[in-house]
């Protein structure tokens, strides 16, 4: 199975036309058809329901897509890694991670780097922590930052001197606006949406399950989320209140949302990790040391 091949799938794939994709690819449309179905022949499995002017992917298809995509990605970290002089400190750097007011720690490394190092580029992912370990332990990612409590047995790490505090985003015209804070007792009876984070057992350990007590499992969840921005819009429109974490959801004066800490407070530990045993490059390796030198100190 070839490289090129693989692109040309995930063109067509990206595209829904062979005939557009053959444009993008500057091949001939019999040129690209003939290569698609030889791939399909390799693989004994039919990638795609061809119609007169688009193609779908089959469930093979799909599989074959997220895989190649895996494959193309960890090829172009490759190339960028090998492609770096040596005489001067360069490269790629991939972090991943969730939605966290830490990342501007993250960030001021970064910016203290570039002003000697300024041909390292970085790429960020965003994620909740099942994507970031997965693409972690498939060498997609070089660092990740976990919000606790997580399994960290497979990785080396350094706490993040920050912690994230856990809330309710809510309309400021909702009748809990007028509460300082949030206790459990308030989130019985109302529409919540949550992350799945919050609702994920690590561990056998779920700290809001903890926090909450015996009723956690009498919440009206009415919707969970993978990312704060698209759980914002819900609150906006009225349909409950976002259990979240401070900071990462405008809730300013010219916002319509505002933001409530829990009671007792609850707050969450960060760790930026990376795999055990991982061969760095040069610019990793010159991330890692000044993340160790801030961090330890």
């Amino acid at each position: 199975m070839e490289l090129r091949v693989l692109r040309y799938f995930l063109t067509v794939a990206r595209e829904g036309s062979i005939t557009g994709a053959a444009n993008i690819l500057h091949v001939t449309q019999p040129t690209l058809s003939r290569q698609l179905k030889d791939l399909e022949q390799e693989l004994g499995k039919k990638l795609f329901i061809r119609s007169s002017h688009s193609v779908i992917l089959t469930d093979e298809g799909m599989l074959l897509r997220k895989r190649a995509e895996e494959i193309v990605d960890m090829v172009g970290k490759l190339e960028a890694e090998f492609s770096s002089k040596e005489e001067t400190i360069s490269g790629e750097i991939y972090i991943g991670g969730g939605e966290t007011d830490a990342m501007r720690q993250i960030a001021s490394v970064a910016k203290e780097l570039q002003i000697n190092y300024p041909n390292i580029r970085y790429h960020l992912y965003s994620g909740n922590s099942d994507d970031v370990t997965e693409r972690l332990d498939k060498g997609l990612l070089d660092f990740g930052i976990l919000i606790q409590p997580a399994d960290l047995s497979k990785y080396n790490y350094v706490n993040i001197p920050a912690k994230d505090v856990w809330g309710v985003i809510m309309r400021k015209d909702s009748p809990l606006a007028f509460n300082d804070t949030i206790q459990a007792v308030d989130l019985l009876n109302v529409p919540l949406i949550c992350s799945r984070q919050a609702m994920k057992q690590t561990l056998n350990k779920n700290e809001f399950a903890d926090w909450f007590g015996e009723d956690f499992d009498k919440l009206n969840v009415v919707t969970t989320y993978n990312l704060a921005y698209n759980a914002a819009i819900m609150v906006e429109e009225g349909l409950g209140y976002a259990i979240t974490l401070d900071k990462i959801v405008n809730t300013s004066s010219d916002s319509t949302l505002c933001f409530r800490p829990l009671e007792p407070r609850l707050e969450s530990s960060l760790n930026i990790v990376w795999k055990k045993h991982q061969v760095f490059s040069s610019a990793t390796d010159m991330f890692l040391k000044a993340i160790q030198a801030k961090f330890s100190n």
